[in-house]
């Protein structure tokens, strides 16, 4: 039996293919999807095994993902859910409860629901995990393996997956054009267009991984880069003038309501 099989093979489902892939080796991996030669191409790609129906592909695993659009979920659980027992069920679908999904499937099948972000798709991403009532630890131990080459994966309790997915589903979003206003910045300075955008990105990429490799706070880390009356707290005013901090907690905060209204 395959270790884990993906139903639906979009952009996310197909992110978390490949990183299933680089996890357990490609021969314990299984897709589908509604558009089988989508599934086909993904397995040509990347060596897993397709499967010309969802319940083919689920019959053949352990941990069955259901990577569809929230609005499907519910179909396609229901017509796996005779072959569920002796399985584990794992939604990636936003908004979707966890009790929803169990009555769905059965009360004997292990659920968890997972909400990653796009950059799991290079293996620099952050998803959350939750688990059912009838998860246990070893269905929470096995799915962080299945996606350990996703990057980090972290268990959250199912009432603040709305908060998570709005710092860090949301977060990249916010963080694109903070990226592309540095380099506009640099070519407003006079660098070149390609080489200023180059420049932000990587500096953000490195401000982060400070962030994540010291465990300083951020302010700690920012006051070190400021020597007193020199050019980088001159530019700190400017943003906080412009009230960077508040736009950025209000993205969050309406990014969390909204996903609250998702939900319902």
């Amino acid at each position: 039996m395959k270790k884990a099989a993906f139903i639906g093979t979009g952009n996310m489902g197909s992110a978390l293919v490949r990183a299933a892939c680089r996890a357990l080796g490609a021969e314990n991996v299984a897709v589908s999807n509604r558009t089988p030669s989508k599934a086909e191409e993904l397995a040509r790609e990347t060596g897993c095994q397709a499967f010309g129906s969802n319940r083919a592909a689920a019959e053949s695993a352990e941990y069955v993902f259901l990577c569809v659009k929230p609005k499907l979920i519910r179909g396609v659980a229901e017509e796996l859910a005779d072959l569920l027992p002796g399985r584990a069920v794992v939604s990636v679908a936003a908004g979707v409860l966890l009790n929803d999904l169990q009555g769905w499937v059965g009360e004997d099948v292990p659920v968890l629901r997972i909400m990653p972000n796009t950059p799991c798709a290079i293996g620099v991403g952050m998803t959350a995990l939750s688990g059912g009532k009838t998860a246990r630890e070893k269905h929470f131990t096995d799915v962080e393996m299945i996606l350990s080459a996703t990057g980090r994966v972290e268990r959250l309790e199912e009432g603040l997956i709305d908060a998570f997915s709005a710092v860090a589903g949301c977060g990249p979003a916010f963080l694109y054009p903070y990226i592309e206003a540095l380099a506009d910045g640099g070519v407003a300075a006079g660098l070149p267009r390609n080489k200023a955008l180059r420049y932000a990105a990587q500096t953000t990429l490195g401000a982060a991984s400070m962030v994540l490799e010291t465990g300083a706070h951020p302010g700690k880390l920012k006051d070190d880069v400021c020597s007193p009356g020199g050019s980088t707290i001159a530019g700190v005013a400017e943003l906080e003038r412009h009230g960077l901090r508040a736009a950025a907690i209000d993205a969050v905060l309406a990014a969390w309501k909204k996903n609250g209204q998702l939900g319902k």
